[in-house]
């Protein structure tokens, strides 16, 4: 019987595969969302203060983004793996997925500030996107990889690379052309001017966080060699 699951789980069909393929989509609505981000994000830091951006310069852009990836490095090696074994992949990916909605839609009133105020919120606000961002995507592949059985997992994270790739190439067209758009409805009633570029993607964000919930995302399959244990 077991030879039998064995030979069944060997010639499986990837694509049949319900808790991978659903796990794939939803990492490539996030990664979607986060190449927007980042694309975003650069582009109105160095807007104006007159079109509702930072006017930062490069410089301050990248020491912000600097600061962030130090964070990132002390939390994935740090902080992360406990907080995984306390909540799970899924579930603090959904946390992090909900948090990340009404933080993104504060930065259009962070512009408001000035001097070092400015630049020391913006700052906090980065690394706790960012740190979001990778609690998402590290708790989804976590769960793609758990999909497969082990000889599965380089043709699964295959696939699911390709399909990233291709949400990464339209996310900065995408997100570049919603804050062009946004710029010249500075005087809106809803939403105006960068308002409603962060409107977009909590959107985004929010059909990202739906998919990580049932029925959609489907249960971690008993492959066999959890059965072996």
């Amino acid at each position: 019987m077991v030879d039998k699951q064995r030979t069944v789980q060997n010639n499986e069909n990837l694509f049949m595969n319900w808790p991978l393929m659903s796990s794939i989509i939803a990492y490539c609505i996030f990664a979607l969302h986060d190449i927007a981000y980042q694309e975003v994000f650069s582009l109105w830091a160095v807007s104006p203060s007159k079109l509702g951006g930072l006017n930062f310069t490069t410089d301050d852009i990248g020491d912000v983004l600097s600061i962030s990836g130090l964070a990132l490095f002390i939390y994935q090696v740090v902080v992360y793996p406990f907080v995984e074994k306390v909540c799970g992949p899924i579930g603090i990916a959904r946390i992090a997925g909900i948090s990340s909605i009404p933080l993104l839609q504060s930065y259009p009133f962070i512009a408001m500030l000035s001097g070092i105020t400015l630049y020391t919120v913006i700052s906090i606000a980065s690394v706790l996107k960012n740190v979001m961002a990778v609690t998402i995507k590290t708790g989804i592949f976590l769960i793609q990889n758990r999909a497969v059985e082990q000889h599965q997992r380089g043709a699964a994270n295959g696939i699911s690379m390709t399909a990233m790739s291709f949400c990464k190439a339209v996310g900065p067209a995408a997100g570049g052309a919603i804050l062009t758009w946004s710029q010249k409805r500075r005087d809106a009633s809803f939403l105006p001017g960068s308002q409603m570029v962060f409107f977009f993607l909590n959107l985004v964000e929010g059909l990202g966080i739906l998919l990580l919930f049932k029925p959609f995302l489907g249960e971690k399959k008993n492959t066999h060699s959890d059965q072996l244990h």
